[in-house]
């Protein structure tokens, strides 16, 4: 590509040559750059790219895009800009032929949900006869074709290509967890939205925005400069939670057209009635007039809200009502939420992804309202992340459960028992006990914690000691298949390890 077309529209400082060059290929990774790349030297969060320009010239890179006041040596083409990483988002538009331009992309931003709800949404959409892509935590998909999801939003430059391949390949719809990481750092600035969903907030990623009022000002930008710069036209561009706090705020501040859903009666899309059970959720819900009745095996009054978002959005979109319903209905089950593991001694199994202390409040409360016996959690925290959620997410996990098995998440370079310390703290031992891991089994009837580091053991343990209507719940992995411990990151699923625990416990039984 020529350089003049592929430096369009950037805020330029200063140039150091003309603009006639021709470009190989653009990188932000010394380490992918060839003869005539042009290297874009990004003061990423652990690395700062200014330090690897001599290594990107000495593998052929010819133009260096860069915001430092350093020198550049002769003999290439220097690129001075206000911020690299937004010019990284420039450039791979330009690169990649601006594809959001062709495709109908919906962004999905909050704490959580987010997964939950484009998986409905993706459903809705196939029901339509819509060639629908995602980008998420669990992974990125289209076409029968699943990639590993490195980050839950990707790079510019990456968000940019598979955007351009999925709409080479046929795609018309896109949706995109959009995470408050990806705002801040401007990964989605040049992408041109068509709707964005706004789930909810709650205590998250602290590590990084430091506040809440931080943190919420990331997630708002998406609605106020991200969204309002597409050129797309629908008869609303925002879906928002009227019910939550947050959202209120988002449409009390913001312009933009918006559809709001809930269940208050003020909300557009609503619910007129619902029931709630362990074997899903029945409902009416009013779409903005027309009403539909939906019956899934989702699981939770927060599901509700995933669903009311979902078909939100669809409605904005001009989906039928039909299409809305049988997506809805066809969705059996989502990756690691609430995921059910079947079990043959009376007592259910539940995984879920819930890794945020209001995630897993939300999950213990509506446990607590189908349990016949007791409810056993098994939680941890992850290492390197906010660890102001540690003693939230113990208070949390201890209050609604009987029994509670406190472990090891991804500990990363932390140590295992500095961070159980930690989640200790928010427990309250005038009420819970706390027991030795070999006495867990004998002290059934007490309200009680205990404290096993290894996971695979503390999920064995938990069913070891579980009954005839209990309910386990395994949170804050979900739908991973892996552990991290240390810088290794080796294979572990819990799903994996409930299911082999499950028929270890039934071989046992029948011997």
């Amino acid at each position: 590509m020529k350089l003049s077309q592929l430096i369009k529209d950037l805020n330029i400082i200063n140039l150091s040559a003309d603009v006639t060059g021709d470009v190989s290929t653009l990188c932000y990774a010394a380490g992918k750059c060839e003869e005539s790349s042009l290297f874009v030297a990004i003061s990423g969060l652990k690395h700062d790219g200014h330090d690897f320009i001599a290594d990107a010239i000495n593998r052929g890179a010819r133009y260096i895009v860069y915001e430092k006041d350093i020198q550049i040596p002769s003999g290439v083409t220097a690129i001075k800009v206000t911020s690299s990483r937004r010019a990284l988002g420039v450039l791979a538009k330009n690169y990649f032929g601006n594809p959001s331009a062709k495709l109908c992309l919906i962004g999905v931003t909050g704490t959580n949900g987010k997964t939950t709800t484009t998986y409905l949404l993706e459903s809705i959409l196939a029901q339509a006869c819509c060639k629908c892509g995602v980008l998420g935590t669990v992974n990125y998909r289209y076409n029968n074709k699943t990639y590993p999801a490195p980050n839950t939003t990707p790079e510019s430059y990456e968000m940019q290509k598979i955007l351009r391949t999925m709409s080479d390949e046929g795609i018309t719809h896109v949706i995109v967890e959009v995470s408050s990481h990806a705002i801040d750092l401007k990964r989605i600035d040049d992408c041109d939205f068509d709707l964005g969903v706004f789930t909810n907030l709650t205590h998250e990623h602290l590590d990084y925005h430091l506040t809440m009022g931080n943190y919420f000002q990331a997630k708002k930008r998406f609605f106020t400069e991200v969204l309002p710069q597409s050129k797309k036209v629908h008869p609303q561009k925002m879906i928002i939670n009227g019910d939550d706090k947050w959202g209120r705020i988002i449409l009390k501040d913001i312009t933009l057209p918006a559809l709001t859903y809930g269940m208050e009666e003020n909300d557009a899309v609503k619910t007129v009635s619902y029931e709630l059970s362990l074997s899903g959720i029945k409902a009416d819900i009013d779409l903005t007039g027309e009403t539909i009745s939906i019956q899934t095996p989702l699981v939770g009054k927060f599901n509700i809200y995933n669903i009311l978002a979902a078909a939100a959005a669809a409605k904005a979109l001009q989906i039928p009502k039909t299409a809305i319903k049988a997506g809805i209905e066809n969705l059996s089950y989502v990756p690691g939420r609430l995921e059910r593991i079947d079990s043959s001694f009376g007592f259910t199994v539940l995984i879920d992804y819930a890794h945020k202390p209001d995630a897993l409040k939300q999950v213990l409360q509506n446990l607590a309202e189908f349990k016949k016996k007791r409810i056993i959690t098994v939680f941890g925290c992850g290492g390197n992340r906010d660890t102001g959620k540690r003693p939230l997410m113990g208070e949390a996990a201890t209050f609604y459960s009987d029994l509670t098995i406190v472990t090891s998440d991804n500990p990363r370079l932390e140590d295992p028992l500095a961070i159980i310390a930690e989640i200790e703290t928010g427990i309250d031992r005038n009420n819970i006990q706390k027991i030795a891991p070999d006495n867990f089994k004998v002290k059934n009837d007490v309200h009680a914690y205990t404290v096993i580091s290894e996971r695979r053991k503390a999920i064995e343990t938990a069913i070891s000691v579980a009954r005839r209507g209990d309910i386990i719940l395994i949170a804050g992995k979900g739908h991973e298949d892996y552990q991290i411990l240390g810088t290794n990151k080796i294979p572990f699923d819990d799903r994996v390890v409930v299911t082999q625990t499950l028929k270890l416990k039934e071989s046992s039984t029948v011997n």
